[in-house]
């Protein structure tokens, strides 16, 4: 048992007999009252995320979870294939349940699938960073610098994301998986 104050993204925990991963853990203080957790849960089975106010104090039960080193394949058209790159096992994880980290997955990227003591696979971790190709944005501004707005560029997933306006059409783009920023040229990372 742990206190919901000690809960961090990622965290597993089991309630209800249902497994809910920590999406986003907040611990917040209003002008009156006590203090509570508000958190995004993501229910690992069904992926419904919910915002869910907890007190500090209460108990849940923590989820063990082992980590194993994968690469992404491909997807048909209900599953995303993995593979274990030490046993070259292949893993199948339904569309729906890897919705928001199905637009950093490119092929060949390396993953840690997330397995409960029990064996059962309940995702995947992806890396902090993913280089990608961008296929569409507006052309580049010369002499604009990073400091700028910025523009919409659609990256070869589909993802949408806010780049400097010197960035051009077929350039590779570091970007960040927790919120899908971008970071860096791929040459300059």
């Amino acid at each position: 048992m742990t206190q919901a104050i000690e809960l961090k993204k990622g965290m597993i925990f089991s309630q209800d007999g249902k497994l809910i991963e920590v999406l986003k853990s907040n611990h917040h203080k209003p002008g009156k009252g006590n203090t509570v957790m508000q958190m995004d849960l993501r229910d690992v089975m069904s992926g419904a995320v919910v915002h869910k106010t907890m007190r500090p104090t209460e108990k849940v039960d923590l989820v063990e979870v082992s980590l194993v080193k994968s690469q992404y394949l491909y997807d048909d058209e209900t599953n995303y294939i993995f593979m274990d790159t030490n046993t070259y096992e292949q893993y199948m994880i339904p569309k729906e349940h890897l919705e928001a980290e199905s637009k950093f997955l490119m092929p060949n990227i390396d993953v840690d699938l997330k397995f409960t003591s029990d064996g059962k696979l309940i995702g995947i971790n992806l890396p902090s960073t993913v280089t990608m190709k961008v296929v569409e944005t507006q052309p580049g501004i010369k002499g604009a610098t990073a400091a700028a707005g910025g523009k919409p560029a659609t990256m070869e997933t589909g993802l949408v994301v806010t780049v400097p306006d010197f960035i051009k059409e077929g350039e590779e783009l570091v970007i960040g998986t927790e919120n899908g920023d971008y970071k860096a040229r791929a040459d300059k990372f």
